[in-house]
């Protein structure tokens, strides 16, 4: 036999088997501790079968969602030590004493909208939920009232169709917070680890090309989350989109969760109609698609299941290392399937495994159908898309686009991830006059194939992490470049002030990630990414550069992109067709 092993087919002698229960009896009963413990009424006793805990036992270690506590990272012990739900009287009292918070307050004023970004500004920034992207004309006018009485001036549009308004004081913020629910608004959540605002196409229920209006089911999810407060209890941030398969993008392969409309014809192994595809773990930052999962889901389903998917998420997800505490780190450990046969047991139906080719193929995506003058499904009403150009809304745009949806609209504003805006529901009679209001308020309908495309992140004119002025060098770029250039198919500039990558600039034509170089702002360059049907990440261009440097040399690119392009080939085909070494060569000024 073996060292080590043990063979069950041993024979014991009579006396051998008694000797060995002896010793494994006296085993046991050495390891096992005297109960020791009190009755009801308060008497002594040995008897554990008296309900009450051993007394004399080591106390059990504890835990928070199952991790010991010495283990948790610090924002999970700040959680841990006081629920960031529960400090509405620390809040008044910041603002009876016009005290901006410090240490871990900082971090759980976070779930309630309320961002201190010192040392970018000596102030709060406030985020919004503006659920499906969809806001009314009431709602713009009070937002811009709040911008005006207590804040900037002005609001800005973000990359999750969302709403920031920035520089409030301690002082001003239960105001702030009062006001946002008197316009049936709420910034609960909406930072920090929570499920951020839920985003859904910005044409659903007027595209004439979706498959389903997903407003509904954003609508739904917005509030099962405010009226579930386990659901706040994240390891860290959350995204969840839903695409209605229409000509807009809603950017779902950038999400945690993303539910993307599909059709099923008939001959299949399900009855035809739309369903939903689910797509797991967007992370660009982390330079990581959603990828689809298997899943066909009816429309009815989809809000169940993200909820479901995001209790397993809670109860599993990492509370060590917020590094490793995104979805994809637990999905990564498990595996798919597992990870959804754990949200199959918090579900009261079966989920269906159906694979994605026998769907039909998504619709082409209209990548500068956010702007301009379109027809909606429904007979005799336009939308209209507005240039915002990086999102910023000063409060005299606000009001006048406010009072423009209410004249000619129907008092409803749809806001992209491309940070610009959308008036729907014009009549075909009202166009002409509808555009003349908003030249009128100083906004377009139409920008530079570079501009149009072009987002950008708060930069450090209002963010700690951030290293440059994003949205002015963001601007200043697609200006140059459109000002020089005349380019047919559209190109997308994504401009991010640090690793965060809030801007996403891995799935741009154009990304830049904000760095200093030589002590000056600067930016690496990433180049030929995209989402949807365009999917992919950019490769690095230029390691570092000063952003003084960088339109010179994005110059020498697009003029070599015009002169050796194929005909009808896009800047996105141009710079994925060739090597980077190539695309370096371009970038590089030859002597006359």
């Amino acid at each position: 036999m073996a060292t080590g092993t043990f063979s069950p087919a041993v024979d014991f002698t009579e006396e051998q088997k008694f000797y060995l229960q002896g010793f494994f009896a006296g085993v046991m009963q050495r390891g096992k501790l005297p109960y020791v413990g009190q009755t009801p009424t308060g008497l002594m006793t040995h008897d554990p079968g008296s309900g009450g805990s051993n007394q004399a036992a080591e106390p059990e270690e504890e835990t928070w969602f199952g991790t010991p506590i010495a283990d948790l990272c610090k924002e999970e012990r700040l959680k841990y030590e006081e629920n960031p739900l529960d400090i509405w009287d620390k809040i008044l009292e910041h603002a009876r004493e016009n005290r901006p918070p410090a240490g871990g307050d900082v971090f759980r004023f976070k779930f309630h909208g309320l961002f201190y970004v010192a040392p970018a500004q000596d102030s709060f920034m406030l985020r919004l939920r503006i659920p499906g992207c969809i806001l009314r004309s009431h709602q713009m006018r009070g937002l811009a009232e709040m911008a005006a009485d207590w804040g900037s001036g002005r609001a800005d549009i973000t990359t999750r169709g969302n709403i920031q308004i920035r520089e409030f004081q301690p002082k001003d913020i239960v105001r702030v917070l009062m006001k946002l629910q008197s316009l049936g608004l709420t910034s609960r959540g909406s930072g920090a680890d929570n499920i951020r605002n839920i985003t859904a196409s910005p044409l659903t229920g007027i595209d004439p090309d979706e498959l389903y209006d997903v407003g509904p089911l954003a609508d739904a999810l917005h509030f099962y989350i405010l009226n579930s407060r386990d659901l706040y209890g994240l390891p860290r941030k959350f995204n969840v989109a839903f695409d209605n398969g229409g000509s807009l993008s809603v950017l779902a392969d950038t999400n945690d969760i993303g539910f993307v409309a599909t059709r099923v014809e008939e001959g299949k192994d399900v009855p035809a109609g739309v369903y939903f595809r689910t797509l797991l773990c967007g992370i660009t930052g982390h330079k990581q698609f959603a990828a689809d999962c298997g899943l066909l889901l009816t429309p009815e389903q989809t809000v169940a299941v993200a909820a479901a998917m995001v209790r397993v998420f809670i109860a599993n997800g990492d509370r060590t290392d917020r590094k490793k505490a995104r979805l994809k780190y637990l999905v990564d450990r498990w595996g798919v399937e597992r990870f959804l046969q754990e949200t199959e047991k918090l579900l009261a139906f079966p989920l269906l495994r159906f694979p994605a080719e026998k769907c039909l193929p998504r619709k082409p995506i209209d990548r500068a159908g956010h702007l301009g003058v379109h027809p909606q499904k429904q007979p005799g009403l336009h939308y209209i898309g507005i240039s915002v150009p990086v999102g910023r809304l000063p409060v005299g745009q606000m009001r006048a686009l406010a009072d423009i949806a209410d004249r000619f609209g129907s008092g409803e504003m749809r806001l992209t991830v491309w940070q610009n805006l959308i008036l729907p529901n014009i009549r075909t009679n009202d166009v002409e006059a509808a555009l003349e209001a908003i030249h009128a308020a100083g906004l377009k309908v139409s920008a530079g194939t570079v501009l149009r495309g072009t987002v950008a992140c708060t930069g450090n004119q209002g963010c700690r992490y951030a290293a440059t002025d994003t949205k002015r060098h963001a601007v200043e770029l697609a200006n140059y470049l459109d000002e020089r250039f005349v380019i047919e198919q559209p190109v997308n500039l994504h401009v991010t002030g640090c690793p965060h990558s809030c801007a996403q600039h891995y799935i741009g034509d154009i990304g830049l990630l904000g760095t200093r170089v030589e002590g000056e702002e600067g930016y690496q360059v990433v180049i030929g990414g995209g989402a949807d049907d365009t999917q992919g990440l950019a490769r690095e261009l230029v390691p570092a550069i000063k952003a003084s440097d960088l339109p010179a040399v994005m110059e020498r690119l697009f003029r070599a992109y015009l002169e050796r392009r194929t005909p009808g080939e896009s800047f996105l085909s141009f710079t994925r067709r060739h090597d980077v070494q190539t695309l370096q060569s371009f970038c590089i000024e030859r002597a006359v």
